[in-house]
């Protein structure tokens, strides 16, 4: 039988995680009754498929905002996915263990950077950088460098703590077996990297880039910074853009009611947005579960 105080550590427990949900669900109906007079008023597809983002007219098309994002979030996992994981592979198969550890605490305080450091950093380095190379590949363009790449490696950066710490238990948790039995077949160290440890492990890195890719989608302060804020649709990593976020926490502080709405109905997208995001990661990984196990 349980003893008192088991059962006593349960209920605190399950009250811990009732609260959790009951948090989410509540900030869920808080976003969806702020935000839903507005998508019925102007209409869900209107409000996602319009190109004009002008509150003070109220024209109200989101789907720059929506472009920005993508276009800043997907740049940022095709930089940091790659370097994330190459960093883990080094750090967990080639790096001595007292070496590793000491780049592993190094890698981690980035993610204690507040974003805002990183947003600097970007104005100082990056987006000069950017339009250095901006005017050398295309004579009398005029761009400022705050732009879609400028938010793209910042990102990068910013998720990389994420994708590598998950990453190197991922690889270190292929049992030591899979590594000599690949080395015994004759494999050499680039191969059982390449056709064992990877493939056993890519559960574990793709739960790693599922992360990194919603922290770089929530975040907020250095991309605002960083990418120009221009509600257009951007052609090329060198053109400006906005980002749901950054729209939000530049405009909620002075917006009007129907203004706020709007806003509100944003978060509603990247809520919905988040939400298929997680479902199809998690279908992915079912997915690679079963190929593990066949």
């Amino acid at each position: 039988m349980k003893s008192n105080r088991e059962k006593a550590i349960e209920k605190i427990i399950f009250l811990c995680a009732a609260v959790s949900v009951a948090a989410v669900a509540l900030i869920t109906v808080f976003i969806f009754m702020q935000g839903m007079p507005v998508l019925k008023e102007k209409g869900l597809l209107t409000f996602i498929t319009g190109t004009t983002w002008a509150p003070t007219n109220g024209s109200y098309g989101i789907l720059p905002l929506i472009a920005g994002t993508m276009s800043v979030t997907i740049g940022a996992l095709i930089i940091g996915t790659p370097t994330g994981v190459g960093c883990a592979v080094f750090l967990a198969e080639m790096l001595g263990k007292r070496q590793a550890r000491l780049a592993r605490s190094a890698i981690e305080l980035l993610a204690g950077i507040p974003s805002v450091v990183y947003g600097f950093f970007g104005l100082a380095v990056i987006v000069p950088a950017i339009r250095g190379l901006a005017k050398a590949l295309m004579p009398g363009t005029d761009t400022t460098g705050l732009s879609v790449l400028a938010g793209a490696i910042v990102l990068a950066i910013m998720i990389l703590p994420t994708i590598v710490s998950i990453s190197v238990n991922a690889v270190e948790a292929v049992p030591m077996e899979y590594r000599e039995a690949s080395l015994a077949l004759g494999a050499d160290k680039r191969e059982t990297i390449t056709k064992v440890i990877l493939p056993a492990a890519k559960s574990g890195i793709f739960s790693s880039i599922i992360l990194g890719m919603g922290r770089a989608i929530g975040e907020t302060m250095a991309v605002l910074l960083i990418t120009g804020n221009v509600a257009v649709l951007p052609h090329s990593i060198f053109d400006s853009a906005a980002t749901m976020t950054g729209t939000i926490a530049m405009e909620m502080s002075y917006a009007s009611p129907e203004h706020q709405q709007a806003l509100f109905a944003i978060g509603i997208v990247l809520f919905v947005i988040i939400v298929m995001l997680n479902g199809i990661a998690q279908a992915v990984m079912k997915r690679f579960g079963r190929g593990e196990k066949a």
